[in-house]
């Protein structure tokens, strides 16, 4: 979502501004062109050389510096920037922006701005739970600039409270939910979207299980994808990975605990993604104790219920159904069979075979099979990549 747009960052001053040299460098590689403006306390803490050589551009620190005669720089950056950024937003800049102060290049330049405006308050809990300070944050709520709630922690002043910077994660999570509420089209908007991740654990005893070497890393990224194009996704996984606050997660184990999940919901999702590498079998019985050593030990297994050919057999027209094949050999055969019996509108195929793709590993190189064209592969590149080409597939087939 941050793919291409231009992020105007300013920077007031407080001591979180060493935190925001990360925060930039993570928007610069989510595809963002980054520029930014420093209040002069700003560049107390942080030199704006370091953004500069950063962003690849020179940072704006003075209302009078102004390079170029044919333009006003604080109004040609207010102008040129799709998304500004205001991190930290220290009380001080917080009140100039709720009361239209103007006295240096970020308020002007922000008093300037039409595009969205994200903020990010940093500061003393006492500064920041005071009367005047909460009235601002209401004043610019009200103008629909959106301000972060601080995090709670270690302060500077030495002791616990309100006012830390917050996590990226959570920056990042709010920001992708802030621009996604303001995208003018999102092709899965009111759209459904259920999801399967990770290799499910079928329980010998309490120690030990049978699994496969799936990290859910594929799962995951589609379920990031799908949120990114409108979608109101629900992911059901057996991995550990971390999910986006703005996915519901529902954490399962065993393939009858992702049969139960995925049955439950599917009548009522419009797609769903089958990406788990789910157990074909489990134990007849699990212990319930650790079961001790032997010399020799027989297991007898359970075939487990097939949750993609099920969901294939009850989905309705208006449906979209989404397999993967993780094969070792013949590859194309067994897609292509998995495509007819399972029902499926798509068979997204990979070999995990090689090291390089596949299981636990960040890329990954996939055929997808449908019957309504020849099968398309798709070259060795990193899954997030693989996870939007689906979702671009699924959004052509349901449109």
């Amino acid at each position: 979502m941050l793919n291409g747009k231009k992020v105007a960052l300013y920077i007031t001053g407080g001591i979180a501004v060493y935190k925001v040299v990360d925060l930039m460098r993570t928007l610069i590689k989510s595809g963002a062109q980054v520029r930014v403006a420093m209040t002069e306390s700003a560049t107390q803490f942080v030199s704006p050389l370091t953004f500069q050589v950063l962003s690849k551009h020179d940072v704006h620190t003075s209302i009078f510096l102004e390079k170029n005669p044919e333009q006003v720089d604080h109004i040609h950056f207010a102008d040129w920037a799709d998304l500004a950024i205001v991190a930290p937003l220290t009380a001080n800049t917080l009140a100039k922006l709720a009361n239209g102060i103007a006295d240096n290049f970020v308020s002007s330049a922000l008093l300037a701005t039409t595009c969205p405006v994200f903020t990010i308050p940093a500061m003393n809990q006492h500064m920041y739970e005071n009367p005047a300070t909460q009235k601002n944050i209401e004043y610019l709520k009200n103008r629909q600039i959106y301000v972060m709630n601080p995090d709670e922690g270690f302060l500077a002043e030495g002791y616990s409270g309100k006012g830390r910077f917050p996590e990226q994660t959570r920056i990042l999570d709010e920001l992708q939910s802030f621009m996604r509420d303001r995208a003018r089209y999102l092709p899965l908007k009111n759209k459904s979207v259920l999801i399967t991740a990770g290799g499910t654990k079928e329980r010998i005893d309490p120690v030990r299980y049978i699994s496969n070497d799936s990290s859910g890393k594929m799962g995951h990224a589609l379920a990031e994808a799908a949120y990114l194009n409108g979608a109101d996704v629900t992911l059901v996984t057996s991995s550990s990975l971390p999910v986006s606050s703005n996915i519901k997660r529902i954490s399962v184990e065993s393939a009858a605990e992702m049969y139960e999940s995925v049955s439950s919901r599917f009548d009522s999702s419009d797609i769903l993604i089958m990406a788990a590498a789910v157990s074909d079998y489990s134990p007849e019985t699990t212990s319930t104790k650790k079961m001790k050593k032997q010399d020799e030990m027989t297991l007898t297994f359970k075939k487990n219920k097939d949750i993609l050919k099920e969901m294939g057999h009850r989905k309705k027209t208006n449906q979209c159904i989404v397999g993967f094949a993780a094969e070792t050999d013949n590859i194309n055969e067994y897609a292509k069979k998995k495509l007819i019996e399972k029902k499926a509108d798509l068979i997204v195929a990979n070999d995990i075979g090689k090291d390089d793709r596949g299981f636990n590993v960040d890329k990954n190189e996939v055929t997808f099979f449908s019957t309504q064209s020849e099968p398309q592969i798709i070259p060795l590149k990193e899954k997030i990549e693989i996870a939007k080409d689906v979702i671009d597939w699924i959004i052509k087939f349901i449109n």
